[in-house]
């Protein structure tokens, strides 16, 4: 059932791509190239497979094109950090756990939720100024999907549970704005994210509990 999925998922792209490329659907290629990509890179994130990265920032790469054309500067921009953390995250995934090994999931700290509420209130209050002066499109809905993907992906690099929370927000604001600048097939494809984004904080708490099942037998043995 599983390879049904998967095959009739990759004819539907390819037969996108297709028509993208001989301009019968009123969709750019970047933007349908960005779609693909971008919905492969959050579902290897969900299965916390290590091949989101690269596959990630292909995505970046499109998009950069894609927000260029519609004038939405702090996403264009935000690509290419995402490109930087991207290479971070492949780093951190590989050798940022335990005696360098594979990094496994962890929770984010009180102190640190407090300091990130902080971050992200002046980080989108001081870049919607900054977009105004420049006339960006949506300052303050560009300015904080911006800074919230840029919380969310670093969260992301150090695999910590709560960066879903953070992209849940941001796809919700994303799926609005893009609706509003006509970006039709990047509206569709933030909300699958929204979908996918909530299947992965599901797996993510799943993965989690697991592990604390699985390790608490063995914290009783060692302290016996």
């Amino acid at each position: 059932m599983k390879n049904a999925v998967y095959v009739a998922c990759c004819t539907a792209g390819f037969v996108l791509v297709y028509l993208a490329w001989r301009g019968i659907v009123p969709i750019t290629l970047a933007e349908t190239l960005g779609f693909l990509t971008g919905v492969v890179c959050v579902w290897l994130i969900v299965k916390e497979n290590i091949w989101n990265w690269p596959v990630g920032i292909a995505n970046n790469v499109l998009y950069v094109v894609v927000f260029w054309r519609a004038r939405l500067f702090a996403d264009m921009s935000l690509q290419f950090i995402y490109i930087a953390l991207g290479i971070l995250g492949l780093y951190r995934w590989l050798y940022g756990g335990e005696k360098h090994g594979t990094l496994r999931i962890s929770r984010i700290s009180i102190t640190s939720t407090i300091y990130l509420g902080i971050f992200i209130t002046a980080a989108v209050a001081a870049v919607s100024v900054y977009l105004r002066r420049i006339q960006d499109a949506a300052p303050f809905l560009d300015a904080s999907t911006a800074v919230l993907s840029i919380c969310a992906q670093y969260l992301l690099t150090k695999k910590i549970l709560e960066n879903w929370w953070l992209w849940i927000l941001t796809d919700a604001i994303s799926v609005g704005l893009y609706v509003y600048k006509s970006l039709t097939l990047t509206a569709v494809l933030y909300f699958i994210f929204l979908v996918l984004c909530t299947i992965g904080l599901i797996q993510w708490m799943r993965t989690l509990r697991v592990a604390g099942e699985t390790s608490a037998p063995l914290g009783a043995a060692t302290t016996r």
